[in-house]
């Protein structure tokens, strides 16, 4: 499958999400005033737990810990909004559940964590690669100027793209197509944050990261144990790699 992008696609209609959000609100106003109250408890509780455990030293976080501008991003965004409705009273639990096509939306520490090690800036542009529910992009979404997120399952691209309209995310770009290739024409990116496991690191993707820039993915075969890896490209373009944690993580998946 080649690349192609499905911006254009929602940007029609994000006003037709919009407004039917917002005539939802009003007419059952109580309702969902209550479930949203319960949900942000929830959210907050969550992002509690996250804060107080303990990072890796070398995340750039004080302390060893999760930075407090990545809480703060992760407390702005709404997961069960990007979670299936059948798994949405589990969205804040700090773990990974399904969304379909054998993907799943990543545990919400790992989410953290990965952020973190990216180091992402205001005027940062990033690149993920694996879009999923969207979750990750929105997130990032936060902390950057702009976000470019590709996935190869087209339903979970086109449902990402939808969802990041509807709740207003103006600097996500989602494609679908075969993220193994990067995004070239965007490129080069400050950051790239992978959400799927590959034996080994794709070499455009290394290639479309900027000089002082990082890459964050796990690295393993579907039946090895794999590990969280960060990247990290010097001024000079010279490479260093650091092993972080063992995760689990979906096999990366190519184009046919």
């Amino acid at each position: 499958m080649g690349n192609k992008s499905i911006q254009q696609s929602f940007a029609g209609s994000r006003i037709v999400l919009g407004a039917g959000f917002a005539l939802a609100i009003f007419f059952g106003c109580a309702g969902n005033s209550a479930a949203a109250d319960e949900y942000t408890e929830r959210r907050e509780k969550l992002i509690e737990a996250i804060g107080a455990q303990a990072a890796v030293p070398f995340a750039g976080a004080p302390g060893g810990r999760i930075s407090e501008a990545v809480l703060a991003a992760m407390r702005s965004v709404p997961r069960h909004e990007f979670v299936p409705q059948p798994f949405r009273h589990l969205a804040y639990r700090d773990r990974p559940l399904p969304i379909g096509h054998g993907q799943t939306i990543s545990q919400p520490y790992i989410v953290a964590l990965m952020t973190e090690l990216a180091m992402v800036a205001r005027g940062s542009v990033v690149l993920e690669v694996g879009t999923g529910s969207g979750y990750q992009a929105a997130v990032l979404s936060r902390l950057v100027r702009r976000v470019y997120t590709i996935e190869i399952v087209e339903a979970l691209a086109r449902s990402a793209a939808k969802v990041l309209a509807r709740l207003d995310y103006q600097n996500v770009t989602v494609r679908a197509g075969d993220g193994y290739l990067g995004w070239p024409e965007q490129a080069p990116f400050d950051a790239i944050i992978v959400t799927a496991a590959a034996p080994e690191i794709p070499p455009p993707l290394l290639t479309q990261l900027k000089p002082g820039g990082r890459l964050v993915m796990p690295v393993g075969g579907r039946t090895q144990v794999q590990s969280l890896m960060l990247i990290e490209k010097g001024k000079d373009g010279r490479i260093t790699r650091t092993s972080v944690i063992p995760v689990r993580f979906v096999p990366l998946t190519r184009a046919r």
